[in-house]
């Protein structure tokens, strides 16, 4: 009896070590699951802050500019254009239109500087009559192009109702409509600085060369 339940102990014992290896092979597989798990929650967190550090830095960074019409007096009106980013800004050029015209009834060509969080004015109040005249009544919009960081910009259309009696600025007051953020200009072919104004500012003409139109850009900033 002791002998059999010796021999029957010996194969539970022997049975028991080959289920060893089986048993750990399983252990390190649930184990490596878990760690996996992990280092997914661990990539996810380590993404998420990624982007909302990408996020506040392109919000600090990226230039935004905020262009309002006001009212001086009855024959003068001011273009206040305010930086509301970090990043400082080369204003290039200024336009106005009216809501009815797809093209610019306005064009101002600049070469001004503004640095993040100041404000830049310039009085338009002659060049909105002349081209308002005695009597009108509709909203106008108005949009700078600028450089910033070697790339130029374009903001959208900030738009203001204005109102002329007799050739005198009755009313001038901002539109409460949201504007989008400014939008990078693109140009196809070699980046080259000159060229990249030339067509912003300046209008396209084939039959001039790139000196010259670089020349009469240059002399009209």
């Amino acid at each position: 009896m002791p002998v059999q339940w010796i021999n029957s102990f010996r194969i539970s014992f022997t049975t028991l070590v080959s289920y060893v290896p089986l048993i750990a092979t399983v252990l390190t597989c649930l184990f490596s699951v878990v760690l996996a798990r992990a280092t997914l929650r661990y990539v996810e967190a380590t993404d998420k802050g990624l982007a909302l550090a990408r996020e506040e830095f392109e919000r600090e960074w990226t230039p935004d500019l905020h262009i309002k019409l006001e009212r001086v007096s009855s024959t003068e009106a001011q273009v206040i254009v305010t930086n509301l980013a970090k990043s400082s800004v080369l204003l290039q050029l200024l336009q106005l239109r009216k809501l009815s015209h797809a093209v610019p009834f306005e064009r101002c060509r600049l070469n001004d500087p503004l640095v993040g969080g100041m404000t830049w004015t310039q009085e338009m109040g002659k060049r909105i009559l002349a081209c308002t005249g005695k009597e009108f009544e509709d909203p106008i919009a108005a949009s700078v192009t600028f450089y910033c960081s070697g790339r130029m910009f374009r903001t959208d259309w900030f738009r203001s109702h204005i109102q002329v009696r007799d050739g005198r600025i009755h009313k001038l007051e901002p539109s409460t409509m949201p504007a989008r953020r400014v939008r990078v200009l693109e140009r196809k072919g070699p980046e080259r600085r000159r060229e990249f104004v030339q067509d912003v500012t300046a209008t396209n003409d084939p039959e001039r060369k790139p000196d010259e139109n670089y020349l009469a850009t240059g002399a009209g900033t």
